[in-house]
């Protein structure tokens, strides 16, 4: 079938999660399918992950905040149905994922570098562009995840957000194999983040204040796990890891973890910043000049960090637990995310009503 043939037996409406005003639940409307002009295509959506920065995003948290009314969802999986003129990249039928990066200008010096996240014109889906908490989204057939076969879309759409920036934070430790990790944080990215760093080599620290998530985390193959509401996170990691641990990752979206993160951090350690609470936490300069600490924030990641992320999964590596909602369920779905009562990701799935 051509495009055209598809374009002319789909309806013109579609159902999507809107937000209209910041702070308030998304209302579910009928609105009218995108159409993708030249050098972009159209997805149709089949599954969604629900992530901690839809939260954000609805709730206008962050200083850039995007254009009301928006569609969220940068987790989306689907297959595409129709493609615009010039496109070649891409073919109708492909499964495809529509990331948090949207796409970037691609000629400025860090999409020329592998540092395209921080593209001074890069866009963001469910963002600055309408994501996939619809049936139907248009994207960028440039900045397109591609799914690989074998990877169902269930599996797929937690991996291409929380995927690979627990991934992609791990890297940015620098950590070699046989050395100690702390993910602190084992929800939705962190339990991405244990599964990565054991099939990189590392020996894992889990840090959290749940003793069921650590527990989790065991299963998931943590060396050992830390309850920071039980006792001082700072000194029982020292403990564990003999010193601190040569990377930390922290994933939680707490200020407090961001400080205890430092402080686990040994000395010439990298401490990798991927959460995004409002505000600010303080540096304890003196330590961090004087253990050769470095502090690194890491966003997302890049399309090749992608693919690499993508092929941790392929190989059975790497597998998000994940629980499937209806489009319908997603102002209850974030008011559990926004009380911490959901355990790893759940999953929108477009088959159901």
């Amino acid at each position: 079938m051509n495009s055209n043939e598809e374009s002319s037996n789909m309806s013109n409406k579609m159902r999507a999660a809107v937000v209209e005003q910041f702070g308030k639940p998304l209302v579910i409307q009928e609105v009218d399918i995108p159409r993708p002009g030249p050098g972009y295509v159209l997805v149709k959506t089949e599954t969604c992950g629900v992530c901690h920065t839809d939260l954000h995003a609805r709730n206008g948290d962050w200083p850039l905040k995007p254009a009301l009314p928006f569609i969220p969802g940068h987790e989306a999986i689907g297959i595409l149905t129709e493609i615009g003129a010039g496109v070649i990249n891409v073919k109708v039928g492909d499964r495809v994922g529509v990331p948090w990066l949207y796409s970037a200008c691609g000629h400025c010096e860090y999409c020329l570098s592998a540092r395209e996240t921080v593209c001074g014109q890069a866009l963001f889906g469910g963002y600055t562009r309408n994501g996939g908490f619809a049936e139907y989204l248009v994207a960028d057939p440039d900045y397109v995840a591609h799914i690989p076969v074998g990877l169902t879309a269930r599996d797929a759409a937690p991996l291409i957000c929380a995927g690979i920036t627990s991934y992609k934070g791990i890297k940015e430790t620098q950590s070699r194999p046989g050395e100690w990790i702390v993910i602190s944080g084992i929800g939705g990215l962190g339990h991405l983040g244990v599964q990565y760093a054991k099939a990189m080599g590392l020996k894992v620290c889990a840090v959290d204040i749940d003793d069921g998530k650590l527990e989790h985390a065991k299963r998931l193959g943590a060396d050992e796990g830390v309850n920071a509401k039980h006792r001082d996170p700072v000194e029982a990691v020292k403990k564990v890891t003999g010193g601190g641990a040569n990377g930390v990752l922290i994933t939680a979206p707490s200020l407090p973890a961001f400080t205890q993160g430092v402080g686990m951090t040994r000395k010439w350690g990298t401490c990798v910043l991927v959460g995004l609470p409002p505000g600010e936490f303080p540096t304890p300069l003196f330590d961090v000049v004087a253990n050769c600490i470095t502090i690194r924030g890491s966003f997302v990641g890049t399309r090749q960090d992608m693919a690499e992320a993508l092929a941790f999964a392929v190989d059975g590596k790497v597998k998000a637990d994940t629980e499937l909602q209806p489009l319908s369920a997603i102002n209850q779905v974030l008011e559990r995310l926004e009380r911490g009562d959901v355990p790893s990701r759940v999953v929108l799935d477009f088959n159901r009503k």
